[in-house]
C-alpha cells in the first residue's frame, strides 16, 4: 500500500492540466471517428456512388472539428510545454485515419504515468 507522501507514488496533474487532458481526448476521438467516416463512407459515397449529399456534410464538419482538435491540443501543449515539434506530430495526427487514436493513447499515457 502506498501513502500520499511515497516517493514512487507520482503527484496528480494539476486540475487545470487534467482538463485540458479530457478536452484533448475527447476530440482526439470525435476527430478520429469523423476522419474514419470521411475516408471510408462519405469519399467512396462521393466518387464511386456518385452522391455527394454525405461528403458535402461530413467534410466541413470533421474540418470544423480538427480546428477544434488543433486548439485543444495547443491548449494542452502550452500547459504541459511540449516542444513545437511533439505538438506539430499531435496536431497531424488528425490528419491520417486511425493514428489520432494512437496519439491520443499515447498522450495519455506520458502524461498520467
Amino acid at each position: 500500500m502506498t501513502s500520499p507522501a511515497d516517493p514512487a507514488t507520482k503527484p496528480s496533474l494539476p486540475a487545470a492540466t487534467q482538463g485540458a487532458l479530457t478536452r484533448y481526448r475527447a476530440i482526439a476521438y470525435v476527430v478520429g471517428v469523423m476522419l474514419l467516416v470521411l475516408v471510408f463512407v462519405a469519399m467512396p459515397l462521393k466518387y464511386f456512388g456518385d452522391n455527394p449529399a454525405v461528403m458535402n456534410v461530413v467534410g466541413p464538419l470533421h474540418g470544423f472539428l480538427y480546428v477544434v482538435y488543433l486548439l485543444f491540443s495547443f491548449d494542452l501543449a502550452r500547459r504541459v510545454r511540449w516542444p513545437l515539434t511533439r505538438l506539430v506530430l499531435v496536431a497531424l495526427a488528425g490528419t491520417i485515419p486511425f493514428l489520432s487514436f494512437y496519439a491520443e493513447r499515447k498522450v495519455h499515457h506520458d502524461l498520467t504515468r
